[in-house]
């Protein structure tokens, strides 16, 4: 049964009273902020919830995962619940996870947030993702047992908070009645044409944004209390004991420049934990389908409303797994009940549009962006989890997504919408495509002569990364939409550029690339970029993606290059919304590397983590008959 945290006495009560809200600071920065602001907007919440601290809610095997509960004063007997789990510090309820607990609470629900294990003052050892198929299943077995339940739970969450949703959802909870999972796409293993498990690659080639992140949370060793500590004891070291590792700076961009990738860790005495395992498994290693990711053999039992961005490192997962979900579940109400709400941000802003002002997404201005999820979040728990229905239905197609260039929203009941039609374009050059002042082309007709690119692709000297869908990257890469000038007059970048649109082109969905290539390396990587360029020369980088020449036959089938034999790479799709208007120029970029946003390939053909030496590839784009490298854009007949 519940207990009532009863807050510390007279030392809780001076804290939260109006007097000490007008000072400067709080004595129990753990409970709330030694900042003012964060101090009153703790006091002020506290007013209208009942807070229950630290419930140690016992897991299958033992162990216990500390809980906070927040109950609306005025609330009727029994009320349902929305669940944020993370494995972020949550020992004093501040910034996001504070503003949810308000709108949970405003709107009469429980709002419960737990750490995952082996986080603070969760017991047990962390896993990535919190062991969703266990502890997820067996914290809503508890939520739906206590007195204030009404037994329906929603979970909702960004990133890490949502993350480990999508495992919980395929084991089908009674208590699990809708979720708002956003920028989920670290949560999925492999999905469709997608097999990124979990972010960490792309296209087979590792995502360096898993360095910075695991270096800031991974710990092996870290203070641990006695197993039998009551809650009461545990509530009171809460307030001198915030357990917050406070890693040392690193230069990162200095950093992922040093070989082996593997002892990227060892170099900088950072913490034990998965980093080197993981480095090492490729993208088809079975013990990838072993933790917390979700897999698309597994079955989906929730209906779920998806925050999802362009500028997010998981943007195309993310999007195939909506399709997946609402194609293949074998609950009919939860293939019906799949809605996607795309804005033109970076990872997790949702909530930082700009109300009054346009919203600048790297270099690129977006135009007045008006996006209320909150209102969205309530009224899709509305609808689930209370006898009077709101309008979601109403109020919402299955897909909302913003449409770049034209900076507007727009809504279909399917993804991509149905008025998308297929055009392929190819790409050629007379003399050499070689960097932005070089003769190359993209047409809608596949070159009659045979041609070829050459480049040089020295790992000692990558194409650098600006720009493009980032997340979480420690400063290493920019995200966002930039002018790509810079980068496309290097010699190692080929330029292909379509002749002045005469009318605005919508591209919506996904892209699909294809090239035919050669190499005098073993093995090497291809990236694909797609552009929007401006009438005054600007080039905004729209998508990006990158693919592992071994990978070209499957991740499950590595296999090398021959020197000078001529392969074909199927890219995993970009995907995106974004009119080029009339005037502008669909350009598409070719390289090798984009660095370091994503590792670059050594090019020896080994394990690329566990590489020290380099080799220069030189290698070559194919446009003929018989070799018609290609881009194929979903465009929206008007």
């Amino acid at each position: 049964m519940l207990k009532r945290f009863r807050l510390l006495g007279s030392l809780f009560v001076f804290c939260l009273t109006p007097l000490l809200a007008n000072a400067s600071t709080c004595d129990l920065p753990n409970v709330v902020h030694k900042d003012k602001k964060a101090c009153d907007s703790y006091y002020a919440f506290t007013n209208k919830a009942d807070v229950y601290r630290s419930q140690m809610i016992e897991m299958r095997d033992g162990v216990r995962l500390a809980t906070d509960v927040y109950l609306p004063k005025e609330r009727a007997d029994k009320v349902p619940a929305i669940f944020w789990k993370t494995p972020y510090n949550e020992n004093a309820l501040n910034g996001t996870t504070l503003k949810f607990a308000e709108l949970a609470v405003d709107n009469g629900y429980a709002f419960v947030v737990q750490n995952e294990r082996g986080r603070y003052y969760s017991e047990g050892d962390w896993e990535i993702l919190g062991n969703p198929r266990t502890d997820g299943v067996d914290t809503l077995d508890w939520i739906a047992k206590q007195g204030w339940s009404d037994k329906q739970v929603g979970t909702v969450g960004c990133s890490s908070s949502a993350e480990w949703q999508l495992a919980l959802a395929a084991q089908d909870h009674p208590a699990h009645k809708a979720m708002v999972p956003a920028a989920a796409g670290a949560g999925i293993g492999r999905v469709g044409r997608f097999q990124e498990q979990g972010n960490w690659y792309k296209g087979g080639v590792f995502q360096t944004l898993f360095a910075t992140w695991l270096y800031s949370v991974q710990q092996d060793v870290y203070p641990r209390f006695p197993k039998d500590m009551s809650e009461q004891d545990l509530n009171r070291l809460r307030y001198s004991y915030d357990l917050a590792a406070k890693m040392p700076k690193i230069d990162w961009k200095k950093q992922t420049q040093n070989l082996p990738m593997v002892e990227w860790f060892d170099d900088i005495a950072g913490n034990k934990g998965p980093f080197k395992d993981f480095a090492v498994r490729e993208p088809n290693h079975p013990d990838w389908f072993k933790g917390g990711l979700y897999h698309d053999n597994e079955d989906f039992g929730v209906p779920a409303l998806w925050l999802n961005s362009w500028y997010d490192v998981s943007i195309g997962p993310n999007m195939e797994l909506f399709n997946h979900v609402s194609n293949n579940a074998s609950d009919k109400e939860v293939r019906e009940n799949q809605y996607a709400i795309v804005a033109p941000t970076l990872h997790c802003s949702f909530w930082r549009i700009p109300k009054h002002q346009d919203l600048i997404v790297g270099e690129r201005n977006m135009g007045r962006v008006k996006l209320d999820v909150n209102e969205s979040i309530i009224e899709w728990f509305d609808y689930w989890m209370k006898s009077d229905k709101s309008d979601f239905k109403k109020n919402h197609s299955k897909v909302k997504y913003f449409t770049m260039g034209e900076n507007k929203w727009q809504e279909s009941e399917t993804w991509p919408p149905k008025q998308v039609e297929y055009q392929t374009f190819y790409l050629s050059s007379q003399e050499s495509a070689n960097s932005l002042f070089g003769d190359g082309k993209l047409t809608s007709s596949v070159p009659s002569k045979s041609n070829q690119d050459e480049f040089t692709y020295d790992p000692m000297n990558p194409v650098p990364s600006l720009g493009g869908s980032v997340c979480c990257s420690g400063g290493l890469s920019k995200g966002g939409s930039f002018d790509q000038r810079a980068i496309e007059a290097r010699h190692d970048v080929l330029v292909y550029t379509s002749e002045p649109l005469k009318q605005d082109t919508e591209v919506t969905g996904d892209i699909v690339a294809k090239l035919f290539v050669s190499s005098s390396a073993k093995d090497t990587d291809f990236t694909i970029k797609l552009v929007d360029v401006y009438p005054d020369g600007r080039a905004f980088n729209v998508d990006d993606t990158i693919h592992r020449a071994k990978f070209r036959n499957g991740f499950d089938k590595p296999e090398l290059m021959e020197k000078g034999k001529v392969y074909s790479i199927n890219f995993t799709p970009l995907t995106t919304s974004n009119v080029f208007k009339k005037g502008h120029r669909i350009r598409v970029e070719v390289s090798s590397s984009k660095f370091p946003q994503y590792m670059r390939n050594l090019n020896t053909g080994e394990n690329n983590a566990l590489a020290i030496e380099a080799v220069v590839a030189n290698n070559v784009i194919y446009h003929s008959p018989k070799y018609p490298s290609q881009i194929t854009l979903p465009i929206v007949k008007q």
